[in-house]
């Protein structure tokens, strides 16, 4: 049996086995936790480069940032020359001479720096002012002292969006041709000509409820214009009561338009008007798009005759593009996108019209993996698969309509990296000349410059500082190394890496990538609880990719845990396989691949204590959370869950029509961890803020009221006038940690000033 070192009113019994319990809670541990932050706090130089790029690209210069002092560099984008873009020294002496003080060129700082006016100027922050040096002859200018300046700028860039608001609410609505103006009055469309102000009004079918709107959409040759017609659903509100308002005594009450699965929605289609004093009107077929979630995109044809929509149907098993005629009235279908699941067009869709040629370019999982493809714009028919292969593409950066190219990003591509790790491409057309553009083993991200025949990109991972390069952007070549991050006195203050960890899935079927972060005082020979942060929503992937010198994660690792995370299956960036497993399916939350993870991972880290594993999250993380106890309690033993959504019928109407499908049926209910409560096994911490407008607060509510109702224990923090993710504020987050030191530690926290008496509970 293991052995066990357990204190009890002082006095410690030795219990056989191989590790010692875990050394935690303590004041010390606190102490590590809630410092970590600021220790690591600028130790990292160099993490990012931010490049300014001048004459169209075929140079740039960027700062350099280094321990003692910054320099600002140039860089010949061809060749990768490199020089310094202007004479510090001079620059140095300059001032110390406008600030009476000594500067020296070697440790010069650059806050804020800007290069302006196609690098005739720079400005930054230093010396306690605001700096402009005109270049090239150092002309100086002092702008106002740094915090007065910043107040300045914050004033103007509030009246600015308050100009900006109010100027956004006046849509202008004249001909491309300036000949006509079209209103919208009393729900109806009307036309009035320039310079005589002749009217007519164009629709008499509007009515409340079912009225014309803005913004009206003109064809290019002024004879026509297209205007959405939209059906109001029910309006839904969310009450909210701030108990604690800063401003008076007595609380206040507040509403919150808020759609939530099943309501009946706003839906509209486009109609199509002349303007030839005719009155002609086209309606479109409905029956083409019978059940709209959202209808979009209205696009007229360059000929003028036809206007495109997009139409996704509710519970997201159809995204079409459609065809209004203008002459004929005639409604087709142009692409038919469907899928027996989700077309997630939300997150992975994707269209390009074609200028000049009647084509789309279009993402699709129809073949498994989320691709390009070419279509015929007549008839939606595949032209070419773009792009294909085990891998996914992730976003399209650009489309060269004359190359005929597209640049885009995307992860899996290298069968030998993590991945999720997004790499960046060009390809034509027609799938030919696939080009990768970088190659790196790590999680990329690019700067462009203006022509894009030239990138930076800069590349790190968990346990590797970013590495900036500068590479041809037509090719791919690396042109210069442009230097790495210096995290020598990061690692000198005590961070550690967290380890990459991959094991299969439940079934053996899908490698899971994940993380596992150890206190930074480590020991092997003691047992260390488990706690793992989940967030299994489905738009995207979560386990980070890219290097950070902080992490709330380490922070929860330092009191004596070791915190793992991992992506498993149901979230996004894999295989349609892998990401569709989340239909109708929320409530997994692929706990049986992470259980699986666990308990490889524990054989690779033995210290790992698989009899003491605790879970928290927010928002769908909560939901997750809780749904461990309620349906993994042999496994988890304590949950945190913030602000969940904990039953979907309660929740945002797009999130959870788009996983979850629509009409509202039995599964919802069956996956509610309302109707689940009294399956409630291990301790439990609640979280909420009153005035979630993210998250409707009642749905921890309801929580609540079902587990009194099963007679279930729990604890409970509601923060008044707190929104969502009130779990990452400082209070709940220090509640939080308590909560796990109690419940999987079984110490009482140190901080607080307790007994040095610790118990089991």
């Amino acid at each position: 049996m293991r052995l066990i070192l357990l204190s009890l009113l002082g006095h410690s019994v030795l219990l056989g086995g191989l590790f010692a319990a875990t050394a935690g809670g303590d004041a010390a541990a606190y102490e590590r936790s809630n410092s970590l932050r600021e220790r690591y706090d600028g130790l990292v130089i160099g993490a990012r480069l931010q490049p300014y790029w001048l004459d169209g690209g075929k140079r740039f210069c960027y700062l350099k940032a280094g321990h003692d002092g910054d320099v600002v560099l140039e860089v010949e984008s061809a060749t990768g020359e490199e020089k310094p873009f202007f004479d510090h020294e001079a620059l140095a002496v300059k001032l110390g001479g406008a600030t009476e003080s000594s500067v020296s060129a070697s440790h010069l700082r650059f806050a804020d720096f800007k290069v302006e006016e196609n690098g005739d100027s720079i400005r930054f922050e230093g010396l306690g002012y605001r700096w402009r040096v005109e270049l090239p002859d150092l002309e100086l200018r002092k702008l106002g002292r740094i915090e007065r300046d910043k107040r300045e700028r914050d004033n103007r860039r509030r009246r600015s969006e308050r100009r900006r608001d109010a100027s956004s609410s006046e849509r202008g609505s004249l001909s491309p041709d300036g000949k006509f103006v079209a209103a919208l009055r009393n729900h109806n469309v009307y036309v009035r000509k320039v310079g005589d102000g002749e009217e007519i009004q164009l629709s008499n079918d509007g009515v409340e409820g079912h009225a014309y709107g803005l913004p009206v959409f003109w064809a290019p040759d002024s004879r026509r214009l297209a205007v959405w017609k939209t059906k109001r659903g029910q309006e839904r509100l969310v009450h909210y009561v701030d108990s604690a308002p800063e401003d008076q005594v007595q609380p206040l009450h507040f509403t919150r338009s808020y759609a939530k699965p099943g309501d009946e929605i706003d839906t509209r289609a486009p109609h199509i008007f002349t303007t030839d004093w005719t009155s002609r009107h086209m309606r479109p077929d409905e029956s083409l798009f019978p059940n709209p979630f959202v209808t979009r995109n209205l696009l007229w044809s360059e000929d003028s005759k036809t206007v495109r929509f997009e139409y996704i149907e509710r519970g997201f098993g159809v995204h079409r593009v459609l065809e209004l005629s203008a002459t004929s009235g005639q409604t087709r279908v142009v692409v038919d996108e469907s899928s027996d699941t989700f077309v997630d067009v939300f997150h992975k869709g994707f269209r390009h019209d074609v200028e000049g040629s009647n084509e789309i370019l279009w993402t699709s999982e129809r073949d498994g993996w989320n691709h390009l493809y070419l279509l015929d714009g007549e008839n939606g028919s595949v032209k070419k698969q773009v792009t294909q292969g085990p891998w996914v593409v992730r976003g399209v950066e650009h489309v060269d309509e004359e190359a005929r190219e597209v640049i885009f990003r995307a992860s899996g591509y290298y069968a030998d990296q993590d991945p999720y790790f997004v790499h960046y491409f060009r390809v034509g057309f027609d799938g030919e000349d696939l080009t990768p553009l970088t190659s790196a083993n790590g999680e990329h991200r690019v700067a462009w410059s203006p022509d894009r025949q030239y990138l930076i990109a800069t590349w790190s991972r968990v346990d590797h500082p970013s590495v900036h390069e500068l590479r041809s952007g037509v090719d791919g070549r690396l042109i210069k190394s442009l230097g790495q991050a210096d995290i020598s006195r990061l690692r000198a203050a005590g961070w550690r890496a967290p380890e990459i960890f991959v094991s299969k899935d439940r079934d053996g079927a899908f490698d899971l990538w994940g993380l596992i972060f150890r206190p930074s005082n480590f020991d092997r020979t003691q047992s260390y609880p488990v706690i793992e942060h989940i967030y299994a929503g489905p738009h995207s992937a979560f386990v980070p990719k890219s290097f950070r010198s902080f992490s709330g994660m380490q922070e929860m690792a330092e009191l004596g845990f070791i915190v793992v995370k991992l992506d498993a299956r149901g979230t996004s960036h894999r295989s349609r396989e892998f990401h569709h497993f989340c239909h109708r399916n929320l409530g997994d939350s692929g706990f049986p691949d992470r259980i699986a993870w666990m308990r490889s991972a524990a054989k690779k880290v033995p210290q790992m204590d698989l009899t003491r594993v605790g879970i928290y999250g927010g928002s769908a993380g909560g939901q997750s959370a809780l749904r461990a106890l309620l349906a993994h309690g042999d496994f988890y033993k304590a949950a945190a869950a913030d602000c969940g959504c904990h039953d979907n019928r309660m929740d945002k109407i797009w999130w959870n029509e788009l996983w979850m499908d629509w009409p509202v049926g039995p599964h919802y209910e069956e996956q509610s961890n309302v109707t689940q409560a009294h399956r409630l096994e291990g301790k439990l911490l609640l979280t909420v803020g009153e005035l979630d407008t993210n998250v409707d607060p009642a749905s921890t509510m309801q929580v609540v009221d079902a587990l009194i109702k099963a007679d279930k224990d729990f604890e409970m923090l509601v923060i008044p006038g707190a929104n969502h993710g009130v779990g990452e504020r400082p209070y709940a987050s220090r509640r939080r940690k308590d909560f796990f030191v109690r419940h999987l530690l079984g110490v009482e926290p140190r901080w607080t000033g307790a007994s040095e008496t610790t118990s089991r509970q």
